[in-house]
């Protein structure tokens, strides 16, 4: 009984190892991409094209060479990132890291919040 324990507690330690390293890569693949390509701030579907992009030629496939039908195998496989990661890796770099907000993250965090802000009674500096 010991042993079925210890090997689930080492299964579930790493499957969370796993999880961590893929998220780690997938967030520094997210930055790097909002660091060189400055467009992708502001359009996730964007950025979720330029990540499979760069996904699929990190697994040795020619995007450009290939056909529809492949590429929806492979999403509903999920062999390709999730779009909520994605997004979410996205959000949350923006998040921490000012220099890597567009433009829209801007007008919606700063004047819209604002003048909601006003609608509901609060101060506004």
């Amino acid at each position: 009984m010991d042993r079925n324990i210890d090997n689930n507690c080492s299964l579930f330690y790493y499957n969370y190892i796993t999880n961590k390293i893929i998220q780690m890569k997938t967030k520094e693949i997210v930055k790097q991409l909002l660091i060189e390509k400055s467009h992708l701030r502001d359009d996730d579907n964007l950025l979720i094209a330029a990540y499979w992009w760069r996904e699929l030629k990190k697994k040795k496939i020619d995007p450009v060479n290939m056909n529809g039908l492949e590429f929806m195998q492979m999403f509903a496989k999920n062999k390709l990132t999730n779009i909520k990661t994605i997004e979410r890796m996205r959000r949350k770099l923006q998040e921490q890291h000012s220099e890597l907000r567009g433009a829209n993250y801007v007008k919606r965090k700063g004047v819209i919040q604002d003048e909601w802000k006003k609608k509901l009674g609060y101060e506004v500096y």
